[in-house]
């Protein structure tokens, strides 16, 4: 590959990268226009209502953003999703932190897991992706 043919991919992947955060960023004002739509007064319960509404939407927009990625930005991907993975432990590691075991600290402990889980896996599908750039040396 010579300079100028990965200098011209490494500019199509920008430009892709570019579109993608185009997109995500459309998804994010659609999501954030239709939860502003929605009444808080509906039947009393409007904080698990709009909870619930906003774990569907980003799960609907993290869906369409991981499918539209194109092959070679999957590596980046991942190391993005391991970051966010970290945010998420961090909110779990507040809703699990109080002294009594509630529903939310319970539910706290499993996000821990599960985001713990997405992290490692992350790291170890990371390695293994970047493994298969490296230049194989002859062996022995």
């Amino acid at each position: 590959m010579t300079p100028d043919s990965l200098a011209q991919a490494l500019n199509t992947l920008a430009q892709e990268q570019e579109k993608l955060a185009e997109f995500a960023r459309d998804q994010a004002g659609q999501a954030a226009e239709l939860a502003r739509s929605i009444p808080m007064d509906m039947g009393g319960g409007h904080s698990f209502l709009m909870g619930l509404t906003v774990f569907m939407l980003a799960c609907f927009v993290g869906y369409y953003v991981v499918w539209r990625v194109t092959p070679a930005l999957h590596a980046p991907l991942m190391a993005v999703t391991n970051a966010i993975s970290s945010v998420i432990i961090l909110g779990a590691l507040i809703a699990a932190g109080p002294q009594e075991m509630t529903a939310a600290g319970v539910m706290g402990l499993v996000a821990v897991a599960l985001a713990s889980v997405n992290i490692f896996g992350g790291f170890m599908v990371t390695q293994r992706m970047l493994a298969m750039y490296r230049k194989k040396t002859p062996s022995a």
